[in-house]
């Protein structure tokens, strides 16, 4: 089953943020973290004073059939996990019945090292990667002592597709443009009968200057879209030239998606911002412009029943 054949079955089904008290939706998405890789404060700035941020990772719940997933292992894993299982508790041991990692930069995948001997000693704990990402991991330390010692289990995505969940839950890979020294770039589609959504925390750029893809390709589709905000625009960093470092600014994103609809603007949620973007802030100016737009910003806590 391709990614086009499940945005075309996909269903219209209405979504919204699921009230703290709500535990009777059969799926639920959970911002665990919303800051870029390093969080806030970031090293070397520790009298920021500002809002706290983890790194950028959702977790969800499948009441249908008891799991939960996280999506990038971060290496604030500690306190994320255990905001979920203050959500809903695991049934045995950690409860995370599979990790989807994106790439292998600091923020996505280091929390896998507390699955380690050192750490919680988890047995097979499911962890799907691309080909390079897995091979990355199976044959660096200390992330191949995870895999020698069955702490973690690597499942290997195709790149022809991604793979199917019990309940009819499909979890699909796509490939974005992003730095891959160590391995590809992914962001991923959660499609199953009664959810969908769209993860996609780190992007370069839009590969079409006049469509922010794959943006518009599935909104459509799916109740909800978190991607890329590292930064808010061009003036973010002062003295650097913010040319030579890439990631669609919100400014640009809003720009693009301005003219849809505005149940298609409510989808977006925009996620994994640098400490230094004034969208970290819930009562910045800026905060409020992407409100006024339509549009949304993550903040870790937010629940979504789909």
């Amino acid at each position: 089953m391709t990614a086009a054949m499940l945005v075309l079955g996909s269903a219209t089904s209405a979504s919204a943020q699921s009230e703290a008290d709500d535990l009777q939706c059969n799926y639920e998405l959970v911002v665990l973290g919303a800051g870029q890789d390093a969080g806030a404060p970031q090293i070397g700035n520790a009298d920021d004073d500002g809002p706290r941020l983890l790194p950028s990772s959702l977790g969800l719940i499948d009441r249908v059939e008891g799991r939960r997933y996280i999506f990038d292992a971060t290496p604030a894993i500690t306190e994320q996990l255990a905001l979920l299982d203050a959500i809903e508790p695991p049934r045995e041991g950690l409860g995370v019945d599979g990790v989807f990692l994106t790439h292998a930069h600091i923020g996505h995948y280091l929390g896998l090292a507390y699955f380690g001997r050192e750490a919680a000693g988890a047995s097979n704990v499911p962890v799907y990667a691309m080909p390079r990402m897995a091979e990355f991991l199976r044959e660096n330390g200390p992330w191949s002592q995870l895999v020698e010692l069955e702490n973690i289990e690597l499942r290997e995505f195709s790149l022809a597709g991604g793979t199917e969940l019990p309940g009819e839950f499909w979890v699909i890979p796509l490939i974005v443009p992003h730095r891959d020294e160590f391995s590809e770039a992914v962001g991923y589609l959660l499609f199953g009968r009664e959810m969908s959504a769209l993860y996609l925390p780190d992007i370069d750029y839009w590969p079409n200057s006049d469509s922010a893809y794959p943006v518009l390709d599935f909104l459509q589709g799916v109740s909800h879209i978190f991607i890329d905000a590292t930064f808010w625009d061009n003036n973010e960093l002062q003295g650097r030239d913010m040319s030579e470092i890439p990631h669609p600014r919100v400014t640009e994103t809003m720009n693009l998606l301005q003219d849809l609809p505005p149940e298609q603007r409510a989808k977006v949620h925009f996620i994994h911002y640098n400490h230094t973007n004034p969208i970290r802030d819930p009562e910045s100016p800026e905060s409020a412009e992407v409100e006024a737009r339509g549009f949304n910003v993550a903040r870790r806590g937010d629940r979504f029943c789909l």
